[in-house]
């Protein structure tokens, strides 16, 4: 048997990116990542001024965008996205599906429009713009961001923790039947500072300290190191990667603890 051994570059110059939820925290850093390694990217959120900023910034990388505003809840607003971008760039090589909505309630106090309102937005939404994305793709990839609350039990997150494990099975179940046109992956950030986090893990109390115990650089995440992920997944070099769930957490999900 023949091996072939050629390297490919960890690039995603020349092709078109469209990321959905994607103008603050994660998002943003996977989209101006995409942008800085020369792929055209279109950045969209429900808020126009998010969208018109983060635009902005794309170009300033030398990427070509265009401006559009999407609610991932709206199938129509999806299809429109979706046949926007193709018009307007003629194919859609990667889709990132990032947003960032979250209910902080404990399970007893939680709502119904609550937990379906998270559920709308991270298992739903992620469904439909894999179903929609896909039938506008001819091979290509679709990364999902996962969280660490799937497996980890982090109180007051309950509906959003579930959403995310449904995640975990929607990129299995998506990876198998889209392939091999299709890749379908997921980066699983760890705790990561961002707007979403803004407040939430404070040093000196008990979950900064767990998350200190369990890293080992004893910090939280910056968004910029998930976005070499992000590339890496997006990339041809990832040409044998898919239905994976890739950790970048600074080992918290492998932690032992010493007795």
């Amino acid at each position: 048997m023949s091996l072939d051994d050629t390297h490919t570059p960890v690039t995603v110059e020349g092709k078109t990116a469209v990321l959905i939820g994607a103008t603050s925290g994660i998002g943003r850093a996977i989209a101006l990542a995409f942008a800085a390694e020369g792929a055209d990217v279109v950045a969209t959120s429900r808020s126009a001024e998010r969208v018109a900023n983060t635009a902005e910034e794309i170009r300033e990388r030398g990427a070509e965008t265009m401006e559009v505003t999407c609610d991932a809840t709206d199938r129509e607003d999806v299809v429109a996205l979706r046949d926007a971008v193709g018009e307007a760039f003629g194919s859609i090589d990667v889709l990132v599906y990032a947003p960032s909505y979250i209910a902080r309630e404990p399970i007893d106090e939680v709502t119904d429009e609550q937990w379906d309102d998270v559920f709308d937005v991270q298992l739903k939404g992620a469904y439909r713009a894999t179903q929609l994305f896909a039938e506008a793709m001819d091979e290509g990839s679709i990364l999902h961001v996962a969280s660490e609350s799937a497996r980890s039990a982090i109180p007051n997150l309950a509906a959003y923790s579930v959403a995310k494990g449904g995640l975990d099975t929607l990129v299995r179940v998506a990876a198998e039947e889209l392939g091999p046109e299709i890749r379908v992956n997921a980066v699983r950030p760890g705790f990561v500072e961002s707007e979403q986090t803004q407040g939430t893990y404070t040093e000196g109390e008990p979950r900064f300290e767990t998350i200190r115990e369990r890293t080992t650089q004893e910090r939280l995440g910056r968004p910029a190191e998930i976005a070499g992920a992000a590339v890496y997944l997006a990339s041809d070099a990832a040409s044998y990667t898919t239905g994976e769930i890739v950790a970048v957490d600074d080992g918290f999900g492998a932690a032992t603890f010493e007795e």
